[in-house]
Parts: C-alpha cells; sequence; structure tokens
C-alpha cells in the first residue's frame, strides 16, 4: 500500500475550501481566512490508516457539501443523482467546517478513495465484481482451498481470516457469515463451508456496503498492487546467490510441494493425470509445465507425471533458474500459507564450491555434470539409457530432456532431493567444436566425456577437450567409452584411452552400452553422483580401490536413507 496521499480541493471562490483545511489542522474555526492555504502535510499518527496525506491533485473525487451549518435541509437527495452518473464520484458527504461537521471523515473518505479504490474491483452498472477482481479472488480462494474440496471449511477460513486481519473469527461469528451467504445464494455454502460463489458473493457484500477496504486487505495481503497484478516484489524476492554457490529446495519448501501435490492428487494413484496437472497450475496466469516435461521426469504406465518426477522438476527448476522457482511458489502462494515473509524463505544457498573442496566436504544435495563428445559418439545414447532407473537400494532416478538432435553437450544434474538420490538431464546444443565452449558449458561438479569404441575418430575430441578445459582444473573427469557391445577399434590418436587415462591419472574408461541392463552400465551413474559428492578425492590413486568402496557405501547409505525418508513421506500421504 502507498506510503502517502495527495489531495487536491477544488471549487468555485469562497465555498470553504480553505476553512475546510484548517479547521482539520487547527479543530477549530478560524476567525480570519487566508484567501489560500499553502500546501500542507497532515501527520500520518492523526489519520486512520496511519498515512501522510499532502493536498494536492489526484484522483478519484470526492463531492463535498461545505457549509451545512447554514441550512436546515440535507442536499444528498440533489447529489446522489449526480454521483451515480460519473464513476468517478466516489461517495458524497456534506460538512461544516464551521461546526468542525464530519471533518475528519472528509479527509478519510478522500484517503479511503485513493488506498481503497472502487473502481478496479466493482462495476456499479452491473452491480457486479469486474473481471480482473474476479480472477485475483479466484486464486486466494484456491490457495487457502488447503484440502482443494472446493469449499472454505471453517478451519480454512479461520486460516485465511488470521492471515488477512491477524485475527481470528469466533464460532458464532463464522456462522452469521455463512447465514448472510445461504440468505442470499442457493449455492453459496456447501457441507457447512463457504464456496467460490459464496466467497464472491461477500467480497460484493463489502463493496456494496462500502467496506471495500476489507478487499483491498485481502488482495494485498496475497500480494496485488493497485491495477490487481501481482507484484513484482512479490514474486521474485530479493535473494544473493554469490558465485559459485549454487540455489536448492529446503525441508520446508519439499514438505509445501508435497501438499501442493497431495490436494491436486485426487484419486490418490501418486501420479498427476493432464486434468490434476491443469488443475494444480490455476493459480498460474499460464502453464508453466508444457508437455514436454513428461518426457524429462518420471512417468507412470499413462505417462502421468509421478510424485517423484514432480519433485525432480521442482528440484531442476530450482537449480537451473532460482527466479522461475520463486514466481512458481508465488503463484502458490508459499509465503502465505508458510507465514514467511517471502519464499526466498524457500530456498538454500549453498556455499561457495572452494569452501567445500577446502574442507572436504559438502553440504549440497544438487550436483551437475556435463556430458561432452563428438557427434555420433554416443551422449544421446547414454543420457536416454535409463528414463527411470530404479534401484532397491539405490532409488536412482533418471530423468532425460530429448531433442530431435544429438547434442555436443549435454547437461546432468544430479540431486538428491529430500536425500533421494536422483538425477536430472539437461541437454542443449552447441557448437561441436570443443573452441566454442563457454564457461557456463564448462561449469559442473563432474564431466563425462564420450567417446564411441567403434568410431576411430571421436576419442580425440575427448582428449582435446581435456587438455585444454580440464587437465589443471578440480572437476573430476570420467571417460565413457560408448557402444561396448559393438566391436572395439584403434583411435586415431597417440594414446590409447586406456594410456591416456593412466597418463592423466583418470580412472579407466568406463564401458557403456544401451542394449543391456547389466549392473556395469548402472554403477556408470553411481559413480558419477559419488565423484560429484567427494571431488576432492575423485583424482586419488586409482590403484587403490578402497576409496571407491567407502565412497560407494557412503552414498549407498546416504541413498538408502533418502528412500527411508521418501517411504515415510508416502505413508503420511
Amino acid at each position: 500500500m502507498r506510503k502517502d496521499v495527495r489531495i487536491l480541493l477544488v471549487g468555485e471562490p469562497k465555498v470553504g475550501k480553505t476553512s475546510l483545511i484548517m479547521s482539520l489542522v487547527s479543530e477549530e474555526f478560524p476567525d480570519e481566512v487566508p484567501l489560500r492555504a499553502e500546501e500542507i502535510t497532515i501527520p500520518a499518527d492523526v489519520t486512520p490508516e496511519r498515512v501522510n496525506e499532502r493536498l494536492y491533485y489526484r484522483v478519484p473525487l470526492i463531492l463535498v457539501g461545505n457549509k451545512s451549518d447554514l441550512v436546515e435541509h440535507s442536499s444528498m437527495e440533489t447529489i446522489l443523482p449526480i454521483m451515480n452518473q460519473y464513476q468517478d464520484i466516489e461517495t458524497c458527504v456534506e460538512c461544516s467546517a464551521k461546526n468542525l461537521k464530519n471533518i475528519s471523515e472528509l479527509f478519510y473518505y478522500a484517503q479511503k478513495a485513493v488506498l481503497h479504490p472502487t473502481g478496479p474491483l466493482y462495476c456499479p452498472e452491473e452491480k457486479e465484481l469486474k473481471p480482473s477482481c474476479i480472477k485475483a479472488l479466484t486464486r486466494i480462494f484456491k490457495v487457502s482451498d488447503l484440502d482443494n474440496d472446493g469449499i472454505l471449511n471453517d478451519n480454512e477460513l479461520n486460516f485465511f481470516q488470521r492471515t488477512c486481519f491477524n485475527t481470528p473469527l469466533a464460532p458464532q461469528a463464522l456462522e452469521d457469515v455463512k447465514n448472510v451467504v445461504r440468505r442470499n445464494m442457493n449455492d453459496g455454502v456447501k457441507d457447512n463451508g463457504l464456496t467460490l460463489k459464496g466467497f464472491l458473493f461477500l467480497h460484493t457484500l463489502f463493496i456494496q456496503r462500502g467496506r471495500h477496504e476489507t478487499t483491498w486487505t485481502v488482495l494485498r495481503r496475497f500480494g496485488y498492487d493497485d491495477d490487481l497484478e501481482l507484484t513484482q516484489e512479490y514474486l521474485f524476492p530479493v535473494i544473493k546467490i554469490p558465485p559459485d554457490c549454487t540455489t536448492e529446495l529446503n525441508h520446508n519448501a519439499y514438505l509445501f510441494l508435497q501438499s501442493v501435490f497431495d490436494k491436486h492428487d485426487k484419486d490418490r494413484d501418486c501420479a498427476l493425470s493432464p486434468d490434476e496437472v491443469k488443475d494444480l497450475f490455476k493459480v498460474f496466469p499460464y502453464m508453466p509445465w508444457g508437455p514436454d516435461v513428461n518426457n524429462t521426469v518420471c512417468t507412470n504406465d499413462q505417462g502421468w507425471i509421478t510424485y517423484q518426477g514432480y519433485l525432480s522438476q521442482w528440484t531442476l527448476t530450482t537449480y537451473l533458474d532460482v527466479q522461475r522457482s520463486l514466481e512458481y511458489l508465488g503463484y502458490l502462494g508459499y509465503s502465505i500459507i508458510y507465514e514467511q515473509e517471502s519464499q526466498a524463505a524457500a530456498i538454500t544457498v549453498t556455499r561457495n564450491k572452494r569452501i567445500d573442496l577446502q574442507k572436504k566436504q559438502t553440504q549440497r544435495s544438487v550436483f551437475r555434470c556435463n556430458v561432452l563428445g563428438a557427434r555420433g559418439s554416443g551422449k544421446s545414447g547414454f543420457l536416454q539409457n535409463h528414463l527411470l532407473l530404479c534401484f532397491l537400494d539405490y532409488c536412482f532416478i533418471i530423468c532425460v530432456t530429448l531433442q530431435n538432435v544429438n547434442p555436443s553437450i549435454c547437461t546432468l544434474c544430479l540431486s538428491l532431493a529430500l536425500s533421494v538420490m536422483s538425477a536430472h538431464h539437461k541437454l542443449h546444443e552447441v557448437m561441436p567444436d570443443f573452441d566454442f565452449l563457454s564457461e557456463a558449458d564448462l561449469a559442473c561438479d563432474v564431466v563425462c566425456l564420450v567417446y564411441d569404441i567403434n568410431n576411430p575418430r571421436t576419442f580425440e575430441y575427448c582428449a582435446k577437450v581435456y587438455k585444454q578445459y580440464f587437465i589443471d582444473s578440480k572437476t573430476p573427469c570420467v571417460v565413457i567409452a560408448a557402444k561396448s557391445d559393438l566391436h572395439e577399434v584403434r583411435q586415431h590418436y597417440s594414446l590409447s584411452p586406456q594410456d591416456f587415462c593412466r597418463k592423466h591419472k583418470l580412472h579407466p574408461p568406463q564401458p557403456f552400452t544401451c542394449n543391456t541392463t547389466d549392473a556395469l552400465s548402472k554403477d556408470i551413474y553411481t559413480r558419477l553422483t559419488t565423484m560429484a559428492m567427494y571431488p576432492h578425492m575423485a583424482q586419488a590413486d586409482l590403484k587403490n580401490s578402497t576409496f571407491w568402496l567407502r565412497a560407494s557405501v557412503g552414498a549407498t547409505v546416504c541413498a538408502v536413507l533418502g528412500f527411508a525418508m521418501y517411504r515415510a513421506l508416502l505413508k503420511q500421504r
């Protein structure tokens, strides 16, 4: 809400404009009235809304009948038709500067007309709410309908009342509100709860009775500005992300997203049908998830987004584009439901990666892996191999973004969402020549260098990329020998892949094929996660397998504990 209001008094000479101002300021009628009053600021502490008033020009209009002490009858019957004819006139009031009649009320109505205007909310000719107001109040109703049953029960109404007005309603007051709705419409109350129609009717009634500040209080609490648009401050709260830090959802954010999933999973099948997804995003001004999301996250046999896939998409969005994630949480009402200052409270900003390396431990749960290789080397197959790969002990989820072309670089985000080990793949194409790799393409936690063992020209690309960008880097690298089910040919490079890895103290090339589902292929994803979690030891003495055994066990324990947490959450649901 604005911090100051400017008011201009307009009228014929000697109608009492200056007298009204002087009487308001001094609280007594002046014996001598100057021809013109200077600009005056009224202190906030003497106004009902506690905002500074400045006497200056501003619409809308208040029609004032001054010097009422000079007549014995009211002129309101004459004035009301004029007020009804012109929409800009908010209200009419009779006053007397001499008798101090309605002086404070006059300026209160003027202030109220600016702070809580009727125009954006209500159409007097049609005697109904305007479409933009209905749209905003409908979103507010859906956010407040915590169980998504289409009604606001007593608990939800009390939560709404406390959220907007800092006080709950007494049981009798709740019943009185519902009885008012019952007397005026048939379908405003259902199962002793308030329906959307009843909710809209109440706000129409507030406005018709001159209590539009009630509706404005609700709208502003839910993030709306004077034009009934969600403010930038509400949707995009300030969040500082230092260099080499990443963004993740915290525990409360996941609990909130779980509750959002639950309220829209009507058939309780742990998946969102297209209609359920559409219903979930009705509080958005647009559909944020297109049909391509179904190809990038876990789905059930019908192709519907599962609970795991739903959380995975949120995790990926927060990692790659935290501003978009904040915007989405704003539409869903996170800060309101969880009573936080803003949805920035849902985000954890990780510490600088350099500190993780120094301390030899990480607090992060989301990691990024860049997959590089020449065209046709098998990158897409590597990512497409397991759209959903679940081990009994790992619950290891692979989410792949597919494209019609073979990309030259693919992004794999390994995340421990709710400590459940999962991997999010986001592919994007760049120039095939490694000389054009940007800093963003190279910023990652682990690198996969993929070559085709059956194509003699593919390993050279991996070798050159490693030597130019990663030989002096602390980023761990893994060489993937793709299409390992085919005949291996000699690579056209001075060193064989095995000798190259040995020379640069890399782990030997990891065989991979899409044509089998044996443990050898699955272990590659486990190794990537382990290397991202333990980057300071990723280039350890490769002849000593003790580290990899301990690291794998540690990752397994994390995953098992995460899976147990996940099972517990599902059980609660």
